[in-house]
């Protein structure tokens, strides 16, 4: 590498104005010494060429010294020579990093650590930030689902890039995450009280927000943690600031059944008890018959007896469904990227699963397949062959988002208290439970990767449903007089 120094000031021509630069003749005295007082010092060196072997010429003024300005060369030659000499991408890398500091007026990088760095095959940039890393780690996820990345991207770009992608990486403390969560949570409360504002404008302004729940919470860290574990793989980091923060549980909120008692305390003030909310198995049937001459009432009917996921439902194709003995494979999914829907895989191997149908479902699904057979010799060439079971009049797909309005519109038609289309599945659960299943097979039913999550999710549900069967039970029994009438005292028995 060639490097020289030199002197030069600001300086200009009285006639052309020009910057005299280095000749101006200010910068020395008679004697030829150079003035202290006039001018700064600089250098300009070669480093290692770019790959496609253009010259990359870097310089740095402002020394007070030619000290100073040596000492700067010095550093770089340092730099450069820390990479084995046939390693032509190691000196690339360095050039960069040295080319990267200049430009941005940032110190040169320490040589003792860029040579802890090489040796370790780390990253050589030590200053990378937190959001240059994110993305760089979030780009190198080449396995991950396009609705899992698309989760990932939004927790980047909405929470942790704002907040902390600005610090450098191997700075980054627990002191910047708990900040990043408590800003999280002052405008969580934020919105709530602009979502509850006596003005209108507020409130219509804040429509659409939503707060950042605690399980978002523990997402977005999680998302930190994987993140900066692989920048410790790397020999970037050597430990992890989002392990030790301290966040709310952000535990699945406990299904809850709509009990009589439930129903009318909604009714009354139009609060749910639990954000997972489930119809007993008379509410289901109340809806069914409701919805019975539907043309999505062949996909509620499945959902409800059982247990099929939304995205599941309506990507079940013909030739998944075993007229004679009686089954259905799981093997694809509808799953939504934004409003668009793309069909796949399963995301777990307890997704894709093989369920028993039961008559009545079995009925209902021979007689869709008969009305789509006649709505497809209808459309003769221009019926699209997806083999899809259920599609609309015209052979398209039924898109997720169509099907989960359609059914909210059905509930408030048939008067029932509020349930999401996936509490519907829940519903499945429990119809099966009521039925005698135990948690283990509603675990298969419904595809859950552990037995944990369903009992996480349902136990709270079996006492309410165990006193919702013994009302019904009792409701069996005829009888001409009422329980009520045994008299409370009375003569001893013989």
């Amino acid at each position: 590498m060639k490097g020289s120094i030199f002197k030069k000031c600001g300086c200009r021509d009285p006639e052309s104005n020009r910057q005299l630069g280095r000749s101006c003749p200010r910068l020395r005295r008679p004697n030829g010494g150079w003035r202290a007082d006039h001018g700064t010092w600089s250098y300009r060196i070669d480093l290692p060429p770019h790959p496609d072997g253009k010259r990359r010429l870097v310089s740095r003024s402002g020394f007070s010294t030619q000290a100073e300005a040596r000492a700067g060369i010095d550093r770089i030659e340092a730099l450069v020579a820390i990479a084995d000499a046939d390693d032509t991408i190691g000196r690339q890398n360095i050039a960069d990093m040295i080319s990267h500091a200049l430009h941005a007026n940032k110190p040169l990088p320490d040589v003792d650590e860029v040579k802890n760095r090489y040796r370790r095959n780390a990253d050589l940039n030590p200053d990378i930030t937190v959001g240059a890393w994110m993305q760089r780690w979030l780009d190198s996820r080449r396995t991950i689902r396009p609705k899992t990345r698309l989760g990932y991207e939004g927790y980047i770009r909405v929470h942790i890039t704002p907040a902390i992608g600005s610090v450098q990486l191997t700075r980054l403390a627990i002191s910047h995450l708990d900040d990043m969560f408590t800003a999280i949570e002052e405008n969580n409360i934020r919105i709530i009280q602009d979502l509850q504002s006596g003005d209108p404008k507020i409130r219509r302004a804040a429509r659409g927000k939503r707060p950042t729940g605690p399980a978002t919470q523990q997402r977005i860290r999680e998302v930190l943690r994987a993140a900066i574990n692989d920048a410790i793989r790397r020999g970037i980091m050597t430990h992890n600031p989002a392990q030790y923060v301290e966040l709310n549980s952000g535990k699945r909120p406990k299904a809850l059944l709509w009990t009589d008692e439930r129903v009318t305390r909604w009714r009354e003030t139009g609060t749910k008890p639990s954000p997972v909310m489930v119809w007993t198995p008379a509410q289901t049937g109340q809806f069914l018959d409701h919805a019975h001459s539907d043309p999505l009432y062949p996909v509620f009917h499945l959902i409800a007896y059982r247990g099929l996921r939304r995205g599941e439902s309506v990507a079940v194709h013909l030739d998944d469904i075993d007229f004679t003995n009686a089954t259905l494979t799981i093997r694809w999914q509808f799953v939504q990227i934004g409003y668009t829907a793309h069909l796949a895989k399963p995301k777990s191997d307890a997704g894709d699963r093989v369920i028993s149908l039961d008559p009545d479902t079995l009925t209902v699904l021979k007689a869709c397949r008969t009305r789509q057979h006649a709505n497809r010799l209808a459309a003769g060439t221009a019926w699209p062959n997806n083999g899809l079971a259920f599609t609309h009049p015209d052979g398209t797909p039924i898109h997720p988002e169509h099907l989960a309005n359609r059914f909210h519109t059905l509930v408030q038609e048939a008067d029932l208290p509020p349930i999401t289309i996936h509490g519907l599945r829940h519903g499945a659960a429990t119809l099966a439970l009521a039925a005698g299943a135990d948690l283990k097979a509603v675990q298969e039913l419904l595809g859950h990767s552990t037995i944990m999550l369903t009992a996480d999710t349902y136990t709270h549900i079996l006492p309410d449903l165990a006193a919702e069967i013994a009302r019904n039970t009792a409701r069996l029994i005829p009888r001409t007089r009422s329980p009520h009438d045994y008299p409370r005292h009375g003569t001893a028995i013989d």
